[in-house]
């Protein structure tokens, strides 16, 4: 019997496979602990975003996936290593327990060889942002390149893609509840590395520069639980996981750790054939369908990724068309002359509450720049480990990233000019000169 506030996930009713995603997953060394890999991760997306979180954040989320790789699903070591990595990327307890499924798997039969023409070298999970963009093309040539989609929809195809081209699965019935979905670290990675044992690459380009991979980290919100999803210690726990349950070792390479995603789209600009059309080209913006399409689909300009974006492009030199963002005049001098194109007051609120706590959270990302050395030490301890390098060489290159990233957050602001409405938050606003 099930308990009360139990729920079922059903394959076909709230786990959707498209079939002609999944056909590309359909090659030569695919195995039935490949599918069994997707539908847990559908499991366990299903479960994190189905049950809200307490005011504590730790939820305790029992979840049983039927497999039909039983045997290795039920081994100690892949056991231990899937609770370790999704405890500490969720910071919840999961208690994960598989049963024998009682279909067969709907593909690993047709064994057909993947025919890139030419070998790939490494593969990087590719979305339109700027730097998977970027990161892509400083990590080898593009031919080299397997890129791996993980969007739920499809993408524009990048030249020479056939495979991959999306998650194979959406994830439906779960009312909506929990909107953090820290899970979605795990799913990105299971994908990707799936794709990258059957493609033969053991090299996978993680592209998040700094600020984005460690500031989650460095700056946790308050009473929320710190943000692994890009973090080192999550992909070396990723890492343990794949290799114990897929008996394969692929390593995700964070090339761009330890620069700001203005330097990495600088170096971007000096490859030869690059050019600012190639970055300006990419999309960002986290925000929904109603605010970004006030006057045609473009991107809100204020939420933090787009802050972030429009910070490493201007510290890259670059300029943007002036149709690009909703909220385009970070130089206003109230907030609400600024948002004043988007109709509805609700989503003007929404858009001041993620605008304020982004630019605070650059700000106080540059702010940390001036820390001793024994406010950082945490965190270089626990990144030096990760990365195998010593605690000396983790701070020194930490320490450098911070003062890069606020070097270029005070020339930032500076083009904003002291009237603007961001310098006021920087002071304590949120709706303009003065609350």
């Amino acid at each position: 019997m099930l308990p009360k506030d139990a729920a079922i996930a059903v394959v076909g009713r709230h786990i959707h496979f498209n079939a002609a995603v999944l056909d590309t997953f359909d090659v030569k060394g695919c195995e039935p602990r490949h599918y069994d890999m997707l539908v847990l991760s559908a499991a366990i997306e299903f479960a994190d975003r189905r049950w809200m979180r307490p005011l504590g954040w730790r939820r305790t989320l029992d979840v049983t996936v039927p497999v039909i790789d039983l045997k290795t699903w039920q081994k100690p070591d892949v056991l231990k290593t899937l609770h370790s990595v999704l405890n500490h990327l969720t910071g919840d307890a999961w208690r994960l327990t598989f049963v024998q499924a009682k279909n067969l798997s709907p593909i690993g039969s047709r064994q057909i060889p993947l025919d890139f023409g030419k070998a790939k070298t490494f593969a990087v999970a590719y979305s339109d942002g700027l730097d998977s963009r970027a990161v892509s093309a400083l990590s080898g040539n593009e031919d080299e390149a397997l890129c791996i989609r993980v969007a739920g929809n499809r993408q524009r195809r990048k030249k020479g893609d056939s495979y991959f081209t999306q998650i194979p699965f959406k994830v439906k019935g779960y009312r909506g509840n929990e909107s953090s979905f820290r899970s979605r670290g795990f799913q990105f990675a299971a994908v990707t590395a799936i794709a990258a044992q059957l493609s033969g690459v053991t090299r996978i380009i993680v592209p998040e520069s700094g600020q984005g991979a460690l500031g989650p980290v460095l700056l946790p919100l308050h009473n929320i639980y710190s943000d692994y999803r890009n973090h080192p210690t999550f992909f070396r726990k990723m890492e343990r996981f794949t290799k114990a349950v897929l008996d394969y070792r692929v390593r995700f390479d964070q090339p761009r750790l330890w620069s700001t995603k203005g330097q990495t789209l600088r170096a971007f600009l000096g490859i030869v054939g690059k050019s600012e059309q190639h970055l300006t080209s990419t999309h960002s913006c986290w925000q929904t369908r109603r605010i970004v399409n006030v006057g045609g689909r473009k991107q809100c300009g204020l939420c933090a990724a787009c802050l972030l974006r429009r910070l490493s492009l201007h510290a890259a030199g670059v300029n943007e068309a002036s149709g690009t963002y909703v909220v385009s005049n970070l130089a206003a001098s109230d907030a609400s002359k600024a948002l004043s194109v988007i109709p509805q007051k609700a989503d003007r609120d929404i858009m001041v509450e993620y605008g304020s706590v982004g630019a605070r959270h650059l700000q106080h990302l540059a702010e940390m720049a001036d820390l001793p050395n024994d406010a950082l030490r945490a965190h270089a301890s626990q990144i030096a480990a990760a990365t195998e390098a010593t605690y000396e060489e983790t701070l020194t290159k930490l320490r450098t990233m911070l003062v890069t990233h606020a070097g270029e957050w005070r020339v930032f602001l500076s083009a904003q000019g002291d009237q603007g409405f961001l310098k006021s938050w920087m002071d304590g606003g949120r709706y303009g000169r003065s609350e």
